[in-house]
């Protein structure tokens, strides 16, 4: 009996072909999906008599997937994976906790204004990023790192494309008529470019090297508002110390890096509900 066309062949039988064309092996897929080789032999029989097409070649010594065999898996790989996926991530239990990985800085100066009011049924746990190393850590659930938001089998939202300009306390600016490269320079350790990559841009001389190197961007700023020197600042992370006034933004020459900081997560870490809670709060204006 001719199936129709425009309906999709059984899930039964696209698993079969799956399982045997991933493992090479009808025995194979029928250990791993539980069925006899047989059966599997007869799910890819009515597959093939479905699409009109040879998926495997029937050797004395095993199976082997044809060119359209070969062709059609990494399709059929893909769309079941994704299945998979979307039915954890839908109907997945919630989770109980949520770790946050992330630097000092951007939990101080990032997330805690956006905390006011939030309210949900699982506990939001932060957690410092020290070193490189942390990032393999399994007991947080998010990570926020800086890049271009293309890590392999992540979920990736940008917080904030990140914007660098020059800008100092309101009193040390005041020192000088205007020119403010003989100042002295804070600088911050890390991913980002620096006070070379702006003096290119703006088209002024090499800076001289900085007399103060933190490595965190939080006690850099810190410093700077007390009037230590000029940071090379984030806009976004310092919008508010420029709004009240601690800082005055030196020059409009903004440095905009490709990268960003993103909040990560492993595909099928976090149920989908919850990271869009995530999400809605990483990315929502502080109160």
């Amino acid at each position: 009996m001719p199936y129709p066309k425009k309906s999709l062949p059984p899930l039964e039988w696209i698993r079969a072909f799956e399982a045997a064309g991933r493992t090479g092996s009808f025995t194979s897929a029928a250990a791993e999906t539980g069925l006899t080789q047989a059966a599997i032999s007869q799910r890819i029989r009515n597959l093939e008599n479905y699409i009109g097409a040879s998926l495997f070649n029937r050797q004395a010594r095993g199976v082997a997937l044809t060119v359209d065999g070969e062709a059609w898996l990494p399709y059929v790989a893909n769309a079941l994976s994704a299945l998979t996926r979307s039915a954890d991530d839908l109907f997945a239990k919630p989770l109980k906790r949520i770790g946050v990985l992330a630097s000092t800085s951007l939990i101080e100066l990032w997330f805690a204004p956006r905390l006011k009011g939030f309210q949900t049924n699982f506990q939001l746990s932060f957690h410092t990023l020290h070193t490189k190393a942390d990032i393999a850590r399994e007991d947080s659930g998010v990570h926020v790192r800086y890049g271009k938001g293309d890590w392999p089998d992540h979920r990736a939202r940008l917080l904030y494309q990140e914007e660098l300009a020059p800008m100092a306390a309101p009193g040390l600016a005041k020192q000088v008529s205007g020119d403010w490269a003989g100042l002295p320079h804070i600088a911050v350790s890390g991913p980002r470019p620096g006070w070379m990559e702006w003096a290119l841009l703006a088209g002024r001389p090499a800076p001289a090297p900085p007399i103060l190197r933190f490595d965190s961007f939080g006690q850099a700023l810190a410093a700077a508002k007390a009037g230590a020197g000029v940071l090379l600042g984030s806009v976004p992370l310092c919008r508010h110390a420029l709004q009240k006034g601690d800082l005055m933004q030196l020059s409009d020459v903004l440095l905009k890096p490709s990268e960003g900081y993103w909040m990560t997560s492993k595909t099928g870490q976090i149920p989908i509900k919850q990271w869009d809670v995530l999400a809605k709060l990483a990315t929502s204006r502080p109160l």
